[in-house]
């Protein structure tokens, strides 16, 4: 067996999240109906660097599968790409020693965040970026980011049903950019990893401090208190993305 690994691009508006299920299309599923396919109709499984829910968006998720043969790159990357569902883009394909692991091997992950800040609404981003109606002080915003940096319980940043004990991760990069146009916030987050929904968590109480329900020096203390209930509302998956998934 050959071990592939392949970074893959999708739109999650229409798939139940990547990870397979019994209920919903999901992104797993569709890859190795493909792979199946190219395998003459033998089942391939395919392992992913992490779950996206339902309705996120990828630009970089990383996979690996063993394949039987030993294929050219480029036809293996093609074919995968063009059999695959057009919400689903292989963007590129490697062949990789049998001891990695798309999951178990990472060492950071990178997301962005998508808010849509006009007035009005746009009706071509409502399903790339999440829509904020409300008005926001983005400097009260700026000046909470920083809180995230380091390593902390994010205990306060994660949703119920996560079955992970250890809650302290390591936040690399928080940061926001405004686009010219100034009607979209992209927030920009880099850490060794995340909770369940901890980046919509955390970019709902900064949504709240920009809205001045909240103080911009807050987060210290959210992150204290070791409790959901501290921190702001979740906001919706259609703005997130996983940009890039980083091994050693």
């Amino acid at each position: 067996m050959v071990r592939y690994k392949a970074t893959i691009a999708y739109d999650g508006t229409n798939f139940q999240g990547f990870q397979r299920q019994p209920n919903g299309r999901t992104v797993q599923e569709e890859i190795e109906k493909t792979l199946t396919k190219m395998n003459n109709g033998q089942p391939i499984q395919i392992h992913g660097s992490g779950r996206t829910d339902a309705g996120v968006h990828a630009q970089g998720q990383v996979i690996h599968f063993d394949f039987p043969q030993k294929r050219p790159l480029e036809k293996m990357r093609f074919g995968l790409d063009t059999q695959t569902p057009e919400d689903v883009a292989v963007k590129s394909v490697e062949i990789v020693d049998d001891t990695f692991h798309a999951r178990y091997l990472v060492v950071e992950k990178t997301y962005q965040f998508r808010v849509d800040i006009g007035k009005p609404r746009s009706p071509f981003r409502r399903h790339y970026a999440s829509y904020y109606p409300y008005p926001l002080d983005l400097e009260k915003i700026q000046r909470a980011l920083p809180d995230f940096l380091g390593t902390h319980d994010f205990t306060s940043f994660c949703a119920t049903g996560s079955s992970v004990d250890d809650k302290t991760r390591t936040v690399h990069e928080a940061s926001m950019a405004v686009n010219d146009a100034g009607d979209e916030l992209i927030f920009t987050f880099r850490g060794d990893g995340f909770l369940y929904k901890m980046i919509r968590i955390m970019v709902g109480t900064l949504l709240k401090i920009g809205n001045g329900r909240l103080a911009p020096d807050s987060i210290p203390a959210i992150i204290a208190q070791k409790d959901r209930n501290a921190a702001g509302p979740t906001a919706h998956p259609e703005g997130l993305y996983l940009v890039h998934v980083a091994y050693e």
